[in-house]
């Protein structure tokens, strides 16, 4: 019934519990999640995860918060993306949270990396899974100077916690919007003033566990399983049942990464 959009389950928190994970998302009717990598360094245990167990799949890249690990080229990613059950590139994008300080020019090595990502987004077709925290303005320009709006590009702004402008800006560039527990917060009424704007055909839902557990378990471990929460808050912010929102998201995330279309509850079909 649910599809976890962005997990890290190759993180030491989770990496040793993947077991009791994968029972846990059963018994949630947790049918899905995506593995995000977020260095090369994990790239190898990332895809093993993905082609452990047919609920999982990967994507290959380098988060753009990540210093001192080995740095991708575009024909690195190209050749991982070419491995099993690979069906995204990133975690990409950009992050000047914390600059530590430096200046926002000298983040140029940040924007680099973004372009790099993106170019093995354009060979591959496959569909980039972008990070943007207090740098919004410079991931949208440079995914649209590189074809975001020509349709070119496809991809998740995952974890959103942007503003309605931006988000805008990337369902223009035909890029979907992916909400994590973050929106079942308190203090997210903004944001949820945002979801109920996003047309739910363009909404997935994700964990990004082990961080940013949903009410009622925010400051728990988070994990796949607790997935269905983000659904019940988006489904809230919008007026929806559950079950909408489940099966929107669910066809979304096959539509976006192209996987097979699982059948309905209750439907032998298993067209999209």
């Amino acid at each position: 019934m649910f599809v976890d959009s962005h997990c890290h389950l190759s993180f030491p928190e989770l990496l040793p519990r993947v077991d009791e994970i994968l029972s846990a998302m059963a018994a949630a009717r947790v049918e899905r999640a995506l593995c995000i990598c977020t260095t090369l360094e994990e790239s190898e245990t990332v895809l093993a995860l993905a082609q452990r167990d047919e609920r999982l799949f990967a994507t290959v890249g380098v988060h753009p918060d990540n210093e001192g690990v080995r740095e991708p080229s575009v024909d690195e990613l190209v050749a991982l993306a070419r491995r099993p059950r690979v069906v995204g590139i990133g975690e990409t994008g950009l992050d000047y949270y914390r600059l530590n300080g430096r200046s926002i020019a000298e983040m140029q090595w940040q924007r680099d990396r973004f372009v790099v990502h993106i170019e093995a987004a354009r060979i591959t077709g496959l569909p980039l899974v972008v990070h943007t925290r207090s740098a919004s303005e410079d991931t949208v320009a440079l995914l649209r100077g590189y074809g975001g709006a020509g349709g070119s590009l496809r991809g998740v702004f995952h974890c959103f916690t942007e503003t309605r402008e931006v988000a805008l800006a990337a369902l223009a560039m035909g890029f979907h919007i992916s909400f994590s527990g973050i929106l079942s917060f308190r203090n997210a009424q903004a944001l949820r003033d945002v979801a109920r704007e996003v047309p739910l055909e363009r909404c997935l839902i994700e964990t990004d566990s082990p961080y940013l557990a949903p009410v009622p378990h925010r400051g728990k471990l988070n994990t796949p399983a607790w997935v269905p929460h983000v659904a019940e808050a988006l489904a809230a912010a919008k007026g929806l049942t559950v079950e909408e929102v489940a099966t929107a998201t669910r066809r979304n995330f096959e539509r976006l990464f192209s996987v097979p279309a699982l059948p309905l509850e209750g439907s032998g079909s298993t067209s999209a």
